[in-house]
C-alpha cells in the first residue's frame, strides 16, 4: 500500500477492532465460561484480556516499524524465511475465514430468531417451518457474505460504523439496566449470587479461559489492514489497546450483572449456563428486564454478528493481498481497482472461500476450534517475532516500543502457547483440520507459488537490505583483485551487493611465487600483491565503501580463491576479468566456477568505468534460466543504489508465430514484474541473437547475462557470450548462480 493510500484514521482503525471483538464472542461463550468456573468467568476473561493486551503490544510494535497490510504473515516474512512466513500468513488467512463462516452463520441464525420472533409477535402464529430449515440459514449466512463483500469492493474502508454504534449502545443498555437491578436488591442477594466464585478451582478457571480466550480476537485485524491507516506508528498501537478496552468495559460488567442480577433466586449462574450455554445472556436479560430483554441481547447479537463478519472480511481479504503482492498467492489478487481502491479480486476469492465453506463443513465447532488454535499460535509466534525484530533492529528500531521488553513478548508469548496447547488437547479435531490446511498450502506453494514468491522474496530483501539482518543473516562477499585499475568498479559492484550495514565485503590478494622463488632477493611478487593493496585501500577510502582485506600466497590463484571461499563460508564471489575469450585465462576461471559452492558474478569492464554511472541496464533474458534468484538480487542492489533504467530483452526468430510471442511478452512482463518492479520489456524479431543483442548493448551502460554451470568439465563460456564480448566494449556483469 502506498501512502496515498492511507485513509483509515484513530476511528475507523478502533471500529475494525470493536466490530471484530465486541459481541460475538461473549454471547456464544459466556455461558460455557460459566458452566466450567462459576462467577469466576469474569475473572477468566479480565485474565485473557490482560493476555490480549501483552499480544496487541508485540502487533503494535511489528506494525509500527512495518506499517504494511497482511498483520502477522507480513511481520514473518520480515524476520522468517519466505516458507515459514507462507505458512503463517496461509492458517491467518484461513483463520479469519473461519471466523466469518461462523459469523455468517451466527449472523442468519440470530436474524432467523428475530424474523420468526416478529412474525408471531404481530401475525399471532408461528413462522412458515422452511424459515428455520437449516438451507435456509445457510442461504442466508450466503447471501450475507455476498451482500457485504460486494459492500468492500465498492469502498476501501471496513464501513460498517452505525453498526458497532448500535451494538455498544445496546450493551450499554443492557448493563446499566442491569446495574440499576443491583444497586437495588442489596448488598447480599448480589453477594449470594456470587458465592461461591470459583466452583472448579483453579484448574477450572484455566479451562475457562482457554475456552474464551477467542471472545476477544480481533484486535489483530487492525495490524492486518495497517497499510490503510494514517500515521499507524501511532494510530495502531492506539486503536488497538482502545478496542480491547472497549470490549473489556463492555464484557466485564455485562458478566457482572448476568450473574448478579440475571440469576433468579435459588439458582446459581454454573446451573443456569449448564441448562442454556448459548442463550444464558438472553436469559438473564429476560430476568431482570422481562421480554425487553431478551430483545435487547437478539438484536445485540444480529449487530454484533454482522459487524464481526464485515471485520474479518476486510482483513482476510488485506491478508491474501499481502500474500499476492508476494507471489504467496496468484498475482492477480494483489490488483487494487483503479476506481475504488479495493483489493477486488482479493474481496471476491475470501468471499467464495467463506461461502463454499458455509455449504461443505460438515463441523462447524471443530473449525472454530481450529480458528481459535492458529489465532492462538500466530499470537505466540507474533511475540516471538517481536523479540527477534527488537534485537535486530540496531540501525532502525520500531517507533513504538513495548515497555518491560522482553518481559511483555516472553509472558505473552508462553501464555498464548499454553492456552493453544489446551485448545489442541480438548479439541484434536482442531489440531488436524489445522495440519490439513497447512498440508494443502504446502502442496499449492511448492507447485504453484514457490519460484516467483522466493524471487520476489529475494528482491524485497535487495532492495531493503535490513531484512537480511531481520532474518539473522550477515551476507560475504569475496572479492578476489588481480589487477588494480579494477579496484574500484569491484568494490562499488560489492558493495551494491551486500552494503556494509548487513553484511561484508572481504578483499583478497593473492601473492603467486614464481618456481624457485627466493623470497630473500626477488621481491617482486610482494610488491605486485602490494600495489594492488595500496590501490584497494584507496579505492575504499575514497568511494567511503568498508571492506577488509586479506593477503594470502599460493601458486595456483583459483584454488586459493576456492579454498578461501569454502573457509569463509562466502554467500558470493566476484571476480574480475579484462576480457572473454577462448584462451587460458578464461578455462582457468571456468575450472574455478565448476568447483565454487557460492554465487558468482564476474565483471568485465572498460578502463575508468564506475558501476554508480551505469544506469541503462540491458538484460537478454533465454535460454534454460536458473539465475533468477541471481538476478532479483542483483537489479534489487542496482535499483536501491541509484535510479536504474533496466530493460529485458528477448529476441525470437522472425517466423516465430503471434500467439507464441503474445506468451513471451507476457511471460517476460511477469518475470520483470517479479524482478524489478519497474523495468520495461523489448521483444525482437530476428534471426541473428548475437547481432541484435550487441546492437542493443552499445546502447547501455552495463550488460547483465547469465551462465549456466552444468558441471566441473563442462564449458561455461561459450562461443556466443566470447563473440558477444569481442563485438561490443559495454560493460558486462556475467551471473552464476550456486550449483
Amino acid at each position: 500500500m502506498t501512502s496515498h493510500s492511507r485513509h483509515i484514521g484513530l476511528v475507523g482503525a478502533t471500529g475494525i477492532g470493536v466490530g471484530a471483538i465486541v459481541g460475538g464472542g461473549i454471547l456464544a461463550l459466556a455461558g460455557t465460561a460459566f458452566a466450567t468456573t462459576g462467577p469466576a468467568a469474569m475473572l477468566a476473561f479480565a485474565l485473557n484480556g490482560v493476555i490480549a493486551l501483552l499480544t496487541a503490544l508485540s502487533l503494535a510494535e511489528m506494525a509500527s516499524k512495518f506499517p504494511e497490510s497482511g498483520g502477522t504473515y507480513t511481520f514473518a516474512k520480515k524476520a522468517l524465511s519466505v516458507e515459514a512466513a507462507f505458512a503463517v500468513g496461509w492458517v491467518v488467512w484461513f483463520a479469519s475465514i473461519v471466523a466469518s463462516v461462523l459469523y455468517a452463520i451466527g449472523f442468519a441464525h440470530f436474524a432467523i430468531i428475530m424474523a420468526s420472533d416478529l412474525w408471531q409477535a404481530y401475525r399471532g402464529d408461528a413462522a412458515a417451518d422452511w424459515l428455520h430449515a437449516g438451507w435456509f440459514k445457510t442461504a442466508a449466512a450466503i447471501a450475507t457474505t455476498v451482500f457485504l463483500a460486494f459492500g468492500l469492493t465498492r469502498k476501501s474502508s471496513g464501513g460498517g460504523h452505525w453498526v458497532n454504534v448500535a451494538k455498544v449502545a445496546v450493551f450499554a443498555l443492557l448493563i446499566l439496566s442491569g446495574l440499576v437491578v443491583v444497586v437495588r436488591q442489596g448488598t447480599i442477594q448480589t453477594t449470594t449470587s456470587l458465592t461461591p466464585f470459583f466452583t472448579a478451582g483453579f484448574g477450572g478457571l484455566i479451562q475457562a479461559m482457554g475456552y474464551t480466550f477467542i471472545a476477544l480476537q480481533g484486535f489483530d485485524l487492525i495490524a492486518a489492514v495497517g497499510g490503510e491507516v494514517r500515521q499507524p506508528a501511532k494510530t495502531i498501537p492506539r486503536a488497538m489497546v482502545l478496542s480491547l478496552l472497549i470490549a473489556l468495559a463492555i464484557y466485564l460488567p455485562l458478566l457482572f450483572v448476568i450473574t448478579t442480577a440475571g440469576t433468579p433466586p435459588g439458582q446459581t449462574i454454573s446451573e443456569l449456563a449448564r441448562e442454556n450455554p448459548e442463550g444464558i445472556v438472553a436469559t438473564a436479560a429476560e430476568s431482570y428486564l422481562g421480554p425487553t430483554g431478551y430483545w435487547f441481547v437478539i438484536v445485540a447479537a444480529v449487530l454484533s454478528m454482522y459487524s464481526a463478519l464485515q471485520a474479518n472480511l476486510f482483513a482476510a481479504s488485506r491478508i491474501a493481498r499481502a500474500m499476492a503482492s508476494d507471489r504467496a498467492l496468484p498475482p492477480i489478487m494483489s490488483v487494487i481497482s483503479v476506481h475504488r481502491g479495493t483489493p477486488v479480486m482479493a474481496i471476491v476469492v475470501t468471499a467464495s472461500l467463506v461461502s463454499v465453506i458455509t455449504l461443505v463443513l460438515p463441523d462447524v465447532g471443530a473449525a472454530g476450534a481450529a480458528s481459535s488454535l492458529i489465532f492462538l499460535v500466530t499470537f505466540a509466534i507474533s511475540h516471538l517475532l517481536t523479540f527477534l525484530i527488537r534485537r535486530r533492529s540496531r540501525r532502525h528500531p520500531p517507533p513504538f516500543r513495548t515497555l518491560w521488553f522482553p518481559m511483555i513478548p516472553v509472558v505473552g508469548g508462553f501464555a498464548c502457547m499454553g492456552l493453544a496447547v489446551f485448545q489442541g488437547i480438548v479439541v484434536p479435531a482442531a489440531g488436524l483440520i489445522t495440519v490439513g490446511w497447512l498440508a494443502i498450502g504446502g502442496l499449492l506453494f511448492l507447485g504453484l507459488f514457490a519460484q516467483r514468491a522466493r524471487v520476489m522474496d529475494i528482491t524485497s530483501i535487495a532492495i531493503d537490505p535490513e531484512l537480511s539482518t531481520l532474518r539473522g543473516r550477515s551476507p560475504l562477499v569475496l572479492v578476489p583483485i588481480a589487477n588494480p585499475n579494477n579496484a574500484e568498479a569491484m568494490i562499488s559492484l560489492a558493495d551494491a551487493l551486500v552494503p556494509a550495514e548487513i553484511g561484508r565485503v572481504l578483499t583478497q590478494t593473492i601473492v603467486v611465487p614464481p618456481a624457485d622463488w627466493d623470497s630473500a632477493t626477488d621481491h617482486a611478487p610482494i610488491l605486485r600483491s602490494q600495489e594492488v593493496m595500496h590501490e584497494l585501500l584507496r579505492a575504499s577510502n575514497e568511494s567511503g565503501i568498508r571492506v577488509e582485506a586479506l593477503t594470502t600466497i599460493a601458486a595456483e590463484p583459483m584454488a586459493e580463491i576456492n579454498r578461501v571461499a569454502r573457509l569463509h563460508r562466502c554467500d558470493s564471489v566476484l571476480l574480475g576479468l579484462s576480457k572473454i575469450s577462448e584462451d587460458g585465462q578464461t578455462a582457468q576461471l571456468e575450472s574455478l566456477l565448476g568447483q565454487l559452492d557460492a554465487n558468482v558474478v564476474i565483471l568485465r569492464s572498460r578502463e575508468n568505468w564506475h558501476f554508480k554511472d551505469a544506469r541503462r541496464v540491458l538484460v537478454p533474458i533465454a535460454g534454460r534460466g536458473g539465475h533468477e534468484h541471481l538476478l532479483a538480487m542483483l537489479l534489487g542492489s542496482m535499483k536501491r543504489s541509484a535510479p536504474r533504467d533496466i530493460t529485458f530483452l528477448r529476441v525470437m526468430p522472425t517466423d516465430t508465430a503471434n500467439d507464441a510471442i503474445r506468451r513471451a511478452n507476457r511471460d517476460l512482463r511477469h518475470l520483470a514484474r517479479d524482478l524489478c518492479s519497474q523495468s520495461s520489456v523489448k521483444i525482437q524479431q530476428s534471426n541473428q541473437p548475437l547481432e541484435t543483442i550487441a546492437k542493443q548493448a552499445d546502447e547501455a551502460d552495463v550488460l547483465i547475462l547469465g551462465v549456466q554451470r552444468v558441471g566441473r568439465r563442462e564449458k561455461l563460456f561459450g562461443s556466443f557470450i566470447c563473440e558477444l564480448a569481442n563485438r561490443t566494449d559495454c560493460p558486462i556483469i556475467l551471473i552464476s548462480s550456486r550449483g
